[in-house]
């Protein structure tokens, strides 16, 4: 069966803030499969990064799609207007829809805009007569885009009705069954646009220092002595798998992937003594942190002391994530005690971990791991920008340096890394694939590794 939605939309976007945009691609999909009560969301959406695999003629796959799907969601914003591949997914799908009026009489709304940032001038006519705003999605959405509501409360009352409007579009436009094409390609299609936009501030990674408090195998921890689980241990606490199965890679390196798919590079360490200087240093340069905290070692020396030092001060660009393992015990007395002991370390921030932008989290589960790691990273990185506009701390200008943006330039929400404009080069390139991230050496030896892109599907990234 053909996916509800053909997710279309500028690398370039995703380059500049991959955690919103992955967001909202996952949440309409499970929007979506509530709403027509599946089993889940896989196959509802398609995306070229989920989708395409080693070996795959990705131009055909794509083509393929963009003919057969049942809608199709653009992520309107002036990266989307420039990139010349995304106005070959357009202007192929728009076409679509005007040939199923032309042969059947009807006119099925499968092409769904949504609009993540204000648009530039000069859009073709084409694109302007397609309704883009409406007054049930709000005016915030309608003044700054689904980005800026992202960014503002990532799940907001605001953003979650936008992707219930949204949803409900799609699922009404798949029920109609726009007729396929019974053939194309998008590499002779003639895109309407790109059309003129102004240059986009260039941007550099950020340096993420992932601090890790787990047990160690032989130690007696988790299941062994705790009388619960824990997960799975070995001899060094970035070897830590409280998901069951306990498969590798382990938490700490599925953490650096998805850092380093998002744009950034990482640096590793063990939660200690000096964790509170550590992380003062590291804000202080620039610099956000996270602390990836076992819940069965977080009230047991050596960490207990530094995690109760972190929990009495001020570290606003700072996460906590502290997972809840698969094999941990149900509900009752024994899952009370574990949860209560991570209560009695962290007594300050587990009182606000339902704040609006909450930066402490705790009963991460498998599922919700990764998106709740790149929210807090992004969150802490929007503080960090915010701190350097509003003067609070250090000099503004190095801050924003920090972050490849220019003096005066508007803060970039998101994550960020390059995104300068690449040579000159004959479509299509091959997707390359993604690297294997290998777990940095502790502290002392530790060096940043460089950000990788993710695949791209073509597009100048302009």
């Amino acid at each position: 069966m053909e996916p509800f939605f053909f997710f279309s939309y500028a690398h370039r976007d995703h380059l500049a803030g991959g955690s919103f945009v992955d967001q909202f691609f996952s949440d309409l999909k499970d929007e979506l499969a509530r709403l027509e009560a599946t089993a889940g969301p896989d196959g509802l959406g398609y995306r070229d990064t989920e989708r395409l695999r080693l070996g795959d003629d990705w131009e055909q796959q794509l083509s393929g799609t963009v003919a057969g799907c049942r809608a199709m969601v653009a992520l309107y914003s002036p990266a989307y207007f420039a990139s010349p591949y995304c106005g070959k997914e357009w202007t192929a799908f728009h076409e679509r829809v005007l040939r199923h009026r032309e042969l059947t009489g009807r006119t099925v709304p499968a092409l769904i805009p949504v609009l993540w940032e204000p648009l530039p001038e000069g859009l073709p006519a084409e694109v302007l007569r397609i309704q883009y705003v409406q007054h049930d999605l709000g005016e915030a959405y309608a003044a700054g885009g689904l980005r800026a509501l992202l960014r503002a409360d990532p799940y907001g009352p605001d953003y979650l009705r936008v992707i219930k409007v949204i949803a409900e579009r799609v699922r009404e436009a798949a029920g109609q069954y726009l007729g396929e094409l019974p053939s194309l390609d998008l590499g002779t299609v003639e895109g309407c646009f790109p059309v003129p936009a102004t240059e986009l501030p260039p941007t550099r990674p950020g340096l993420v220092r992932l601090f890790v408090a787990a047990g160690r195998a032989g130690r007696g921890d988790g299941a062994s002595g705790a009388g619960g689980g824990g997960g799975w241990y070995g001899p060094r606490p970035w070897d830590w798998a409280p998901y069951y199965p306990p498969t590798m890679p382990s938490l700490v390196v599925q953490a650096q992937q998805a850092i380093t798919r998002a744009g950034h590079i990482t640096t590793l360490d063990e939660v200690g003594p000096g964790l509170a200087g550590d992380l003062d240093r590291a804000r202080e340069n620039n610099q956000v942190s996270v602390l990836l905290v076992d819940p069965w070692s977080a009230g047991r020396e050596p960490y207990r002391q530094a995690l109760r030092e972190y929990d009495d001060q001020n570290h606003p660009v700072t996460g906590v994530l502290v997972p809840t393992g698969t094999d941990d015990p149900p509900e009752g007395p024994a899952r009370a005690q574990l949860w209560g002991g991570v209560r009695a370390v962290f007594p300050r921030n587990w009182l606000h971990r339902s704040g609006p932008e909450p930066l402490f989290r705790v009963k991460v589960s498998r599922e919700r791991f990764e998106s709740e790691l790149l929210r807090a990273v992004t969150v802490a990185q929007n503080r960090l920008l915010d701190e350097a506009d509003e003067g609070e701390d250090g000099d503004p200008y190095a801050v924003r340096a920090s972050f490849g943006l220019e003096p005066g330039a508007p803060t970039m929400p998101g994550l960020a890394i390059p995104a300068g404009r690449p040579e000159p080069r004959p479509l299509p390139p091959r997707p390359s694939a993604p690297p294997r991230p290998v777990v940095n050496p502790p502290r002392s030896a530790a060096e940043p590794r460089s950000a990788t892109n993710p695949p791209s599907r073509g597009e100048p990234q302009s």
